[in-house]
């Protein structure tokens, strides 16, 4: 058995994190002493690593719980998987555009700022301006 910490620096997930996942029921409670103190298995370590991944690749709560659950399911089909993997690469897709949008937005403001002693300022204009 692990403590929180042993299980947060194996996992690469903070303590206070994988309180949280076990308060909204992300991940299974875990085994407490007598004392009352949380302890993780190997497994538990695992799957915490699992919910790490997930997240770095950007998957949401809801959809890291999902890959959770078709994860534990060996009769599931992975057609579900990659179904689930592509409307995130979609959402993604999406995410990437607006950021570019805003990018291209900003560079054109930062262009046509002058940058000097002036109060004048397109980028302060276009943040008091638009709705």
């Amino acid at each position: 058995m692990k403590t929180i910490g042993e299980a947060a620096k194996q996992s690469g997930i903070s303590a206070k994190m994988i309180r949280h996942y076990d308060a909204i029921g992300l991940v299974r409670p875990s085994a407490r002493s007598e004392a009352g103190y949380r302890h993780y298995t190997d497994s538990d370590v695992h799957t915490l690593s699992f919910v790490r991944r997930a997240r770095h690749l950007g998957f949401s709560l809801d959809q890291t719980a999902k890959l959770l659950q078709l994860w534990r399911d060996r009769q599931r089909a992975s057609a579900e998987v990659k179904s689930l993997a592509l409307r995130h690469i979609e959402e993604l897709d999406e995410k990437i555009a607006e950021l570019e949008a805003m990018r291209r937005t900003l560079d054109h403001l930062a262009r046509h700022c002058h940058g000097d002693h002036r109060p004048d300022c397109p980028i302060i204009d276009d943040l008091a301006t638009k709705p």
